[in-house]
């Protein structure tokens, strides 16, 4: 069993922007790296709305100069994923898929949130290749200009994505499996009274079409089992995310959907010494530059609150 100051669970924007502030305050950060390093920027091609990177920047490219800056400052990387853990008292004790225990005196979580998929053909296989297929209107839709789009989903993430995509898009369809959206009724007004946007009522997504890039969804009519192909520029999902908080949810207070609830305005959880930053805790912004502010907050407030340990004031 080892022991360490801090851990930082993540390595995406929030994760390792915790770490640079970490290992520049000498807490000598230990980062476990989780299921994705690097998190969504990984799957993620052009990022053009992250400052500093004035002709854009690959999603990969961006995380790996992030990773070498917080490495110059002595930064530590395992590749672990953490399964459960014991926040009952201190030192937090943590297990790992691979049956590693640690242990830590402070903890930042920065696991981040999933996309959520349809699970069909091809849908995976061009989100990552940057083939058309993206869970993320605000930082993908830039690049739809004059094309039409599907967006999948009935609820509120669904039309607002699809209200967002109309700046740029030629035409939105909006793909509901049912009769009836799930929104609420001032999303659904201002569906319906966008002109660029049409609702595609009882229809799901069989397959995304095309090798390189998509060109079309294959789709079927659920009241008449009628599958048809439709030419298409860009799909966008918009059925939401899972917060990947498992591990951590019979701890730390949450919302019906899982998210880490912090102290407002701040990244402190109800535990004292359990810090939460970017997509974990965050289902309203989910931007990389949002995510690496709230990393910047846990690392100063983990700083403060060990400081006042040693103080004898905890």
């Amino acid at each position: 069993m080892s022991h360490e100051h801090v851990i930082i669970l993540g390595s995406g924007p929030a994760g390792l922007t915790a770490a640079l502030y970490a290992a520049r305050a000498n807490l000598n950060p230990l980062v476990l790296d989780g299921d994705l390093a690097g998190g969504q920027l990984m799957i993620t091609t052009d990022v053009e709305n992250y400052p500093g990177f004035e002709h854009g920047v690959m999603g990969p490219e961006l995380m790996e100069t992030m990773r070498k800056q917080v490495e110059r400052f002595g930064t530590r990387f395992a590749i672990e994923k953490v399964t459960s853990c014991d926040l009952s008292k201190r030192p937090f004790v943590l297990n790992t898929e691979n049956g590693e225990t640690l242990t830590c005196d402070a903890l930042i979580i920065a696991t981040g949130a999933s996309a959520k998929y349809l699970g069909i053909p091809n849908e995976e296989r061009l989100q990552k290749s940057g083939g058309g297929v993206s869970a993320c209107a605000t930082c993908d839709g830039f690049f739809y200009k004059g094309v039409e789009l599907i967006v999948v989903g009935g609820g509120d993430t669904a039309v607002e994505e699809a209200t967002f995509l109309t700046k740029f898009a030629s035409k939105v369809y909006l793909l509901v499996r049912s009769g009836k959206l799930r929104a609420s009724k001032a999303m659904q007004t201002r569906a319906e009274s966008n002109p660029k946007l049409e609702i595609v009522w009882n229809t799901s997504p069989l397959e995304v079409l095309g090798d390189a890039r998509i060109t079309g969804v294959r789709c079927r009519n659920n009241l008449t089992g009628e599958v048809y192909d439709k030419p298409i520029g860009g799909m966008f999902l918009g059925i939401g995310h899972d917060p990947n908080t498992k591990p951590f949810v019979d701890w730390i207070d949450h919302d019906e959907n899982g998210y880490l609830k912090t102290v407002p305005g701040r990244t402190a959880t109800n535990i004292p010494g359990v810090f939460a930053a970017g997509d974990v805790q965050d289902h309203y912004y989910r931007q990389a530059v949002s995510a690496a502010g709230s990393g910047c907050m846990a690392a100063i407030e983990c700083e403060r609150w060990l400081e006042e340990q040693k103080a004898g004031h905890g």
